[in-house]
C-alpha cells in the first residue's frame, strides 16, 4: 500500500518553507518520542564503558559510521531514491525493520517513524501513518522526498538530530554539563555532514554495522533493573 503523505508543493510556497518544515518535523518538540530513547547508551553509562565527553564522542562516531546510525543514513538515502521516484518505500521499510537487532531498537525506530507519520496529517490534512509502520529514517526520507526537500541537507540534519537527542540523553546520564553537550555538537558537524554525503551517494549493498559493543548495550538493557529510558 503506497502512504500518501504529499503536502502544497514546495514551488506554490515560500523560498524558506522548505527549511523551516525541516526544521520542525526534526525539532525536539516533534511529537515521536525521541526523548524516550537513548540507543543503548544508558546501559554504556552503566556499565562505565561512556564516562565522560571524550568516550561519548568516540561511541557517537562509531555508531555514525559504522554502526546502527550509519545503516540508518543508508536506508534514508535509499527511500529518499524510491520516494523521489514515485515508489511507496515498503520493500526498504520491510529491510529497515528486520535489520533492527534488538527488541528495543526495533520499538524504537518503529514507533517513531509511526509516530512522525501521524503527526505530518497536521500539514497533509490526512491521517497518515495509522494504518502503516515504518522504520524512522524511512519516514522521513520519504516525506522529505515527496515534499521537494533535497536528500543531502535532510539527511544531514536527521543525523543531527538523532546525534543531538543521544547527547542529550547522555548529558542527563552521565553527567554532563550542558555546555559539554552543546560543545560535543559542534564538534560532531563534519562528521555529520560527511556521513550526510557519503551515505547520499551510497546503495543498500553498504548497509553494515560493525558497532558490536552497541548492539550487545542495547541487548542489555532490555533487562536492566533501573532505567530512565526505553532504550
Amino acid at each position: 500500500m503506497s502512504i500518501n503523505t504529499t503536502i502544497t508543493p514546495m514551488a506554490d510556497l515560500a523560498p524558506n518553507t522548505a527549511l523551516l518544515r525541516l526544521m520542525t518535523w526534526l525539532s525536539p518538540a516533534f511529537p515521536v518520542g525521541a526523548f524516550s530513547y537513548s540507543h543503548g547508551i544508558e546501559r554504556a553509562v552503566h556499565d562505565g564503558l561512556i564516562h565522560d565527553k571524550a568516550s561519548l564522542q568516540d561511541w557517537l562516531v562509531d555508531l555514525l559510521t559504522h554502526g546502527s546510525v550509519w545503516n540508518d543514513a543508508v536506508l534514508f538515502a535509499a527511500s529518499w531514491r524510491d520516494a523521489d521516484t514515485g515508489g511507496n518505500c515498503l520493500e526498504i521499510s520491510a529491510l529497515g525493520e528486520a535489520m533492527a537487532g534488538s527488541k528495543e531498537r526495533h520499538m524504537e525506530t518503529m514507533l517513531q517513524g509511526n509516530a512522525f507519520l501521524q503527526a505530518i496529517g497536521h500539514w497533509s490534512g490526512r491521517d497518515s501513518g495509522l494504518a502503516n509502520e515504518m522504520p524512522y529514517p524511512v519516514a522521513v526520507a520519504m516525506v522529505a522526498a515527496q515534499n521537494q526537500v533535497a536528500c543531502e541537507p535532510a539527511l544531514a540534519a536527521y543525523l543531527h538530530a538523532v546525534v543531538s537527542n543521544f547527547i542529550q540523553g547522555a548529558v542527563r546520564l552521565v553527567p554532563l554539563g550542558q555546555s559539554h553537550g552543546v560543545s560535543l555538537m559542534a564538534a560532531m558537524e563534519k562528521k555529520i555532514f560527511a556521513v550526510a554525503e557519503r551515505a547520499g551517494n551510497s546503495s543498500l549493498d553498504e548497509l553494515g554495522s560493525a558497532a558490536i559493543m552497541s548492539d550487545i548495550m542495547a541487548m542489555q538493557h532490555e533487562t536492566q533493573y533501573s532505567r530512565v529510558f526505553r532504550s
